[in-house]
């Protein structure tokens, strides 16, 4: 059974850690494998992953296509990712996914690619090409596993991926924003950025700082406009305004675009 994840010997390895084990060096220096191998089991299942790996990479060219290479690569891997080395538990995981597609752990393999990726991803501020292979990871684990009891969790990963890419279009946006006319019509670049942002994820949770940067983009850009464009671009702002009442009516910035609104419309009159 899967969830007896390693319960074939738990009975020797307990005794093995019980009974006073070896110390670690002596175990190293053993020319038995066998030996070895349950001894690294049983550092495993003591929570001594360091010791564990070290037994594990010495043993795991022997044990390639064996009856134990399946397990000890799935537990090599998971040695690493408790020791927070989630680069290299991720690449343990996918070469045991590859390797094994159908193997007894390859649902538990996947799902740990997908937090060790997570768990390696940087702030938003940062380069996100790490976030996007997670979230290529993520898709591939559902396109596998559509009804898995992970996924739940795996969902909730992706949303927080994919709300951290948002972030960063949405600092993007900010600093266009604040560049104003300085060197080109950088409110556009503000308003694109913006948009395509929501286009691509319509429920981020940046939904309405994303929306109200449009509506305040597009007012600063008509009042800096030359007179031929501000009429048009007023209006632009009066029915951005009224999407973004309509969205959010109980916004804590309804104040600051009811401003924005009655500027327009008087400007609008002016024009």
């Amino acid at each position: 059974m899967k969830k007896a994840f390693f319960l074939s010997t738990l009975s020797l390895c307990l005794c093995l850690c019980l009974g006073g084990c070896t110390p670690f060096t002596k175990v190293q220096k053993s020319s038995n494998r066998e030996y070895k191998y349950e001894m690294a089991k049983a550092y495993f299942i003591e929570g001594k992953y360091s010791n564990a790996q070290t037994l594990l990479e010495e043993l795991i060219a022997f044990l390639k296509g064996s009856a134990t290479g399946e397990e000890s690569l799935y537990m090599l891997a998971l040695c690493y990712y408790n020791q927070k080395d989630y680069v290299t538990a991720a690449q343990y995981l996918q070469t045991y996914c590859s390797t094994y597609p159908k193997g007894l752990y390859s649902e538990e393999a996947r799902f740990h690619t997908v937090k060790a990726l997570f768990l390696d991803t940087p702030d938003p501020r940062l380069d996100q090409s790490s976030t996007i292979r997670a979230i290529s990871e993520i898709e591939v684990f559902l396109e596998f596993y559509p009804r898995s009891a992970y996924k739940p969790e795996v969902q909730r990963l992706l949303y927080v991926l994919q709300d951290r890419l948002v972030e960063k279009e949405y600092r993007s946006a900010l600093l266009y924003y604040d560049l104003g006319n300085y060197m080109g019509n950088n409110y556009q670049a503000c308003i694109i950025t913006s948009q395509n942002a929501l286009h691509d994820y319509p429920y981020t949770k940046f939904r309405e700082d994303l929306s109200f940067l449009i509506l305040k983009a597009k007012y600063s850009m008509a009042k800096e406009s030359v007179k031929e464009k501000m009429l048009d671009r007023y209006r632009d702002t009066v029915d951005e305004y009224y999407a973004f009442k309509n969205e959010f009516p109980e916004s804590t910035r309804m104040k600051d675009a009811d401003k924005i609104l009655s500027e327009s419309q008087k400007a609008i009159k002016k024009l």
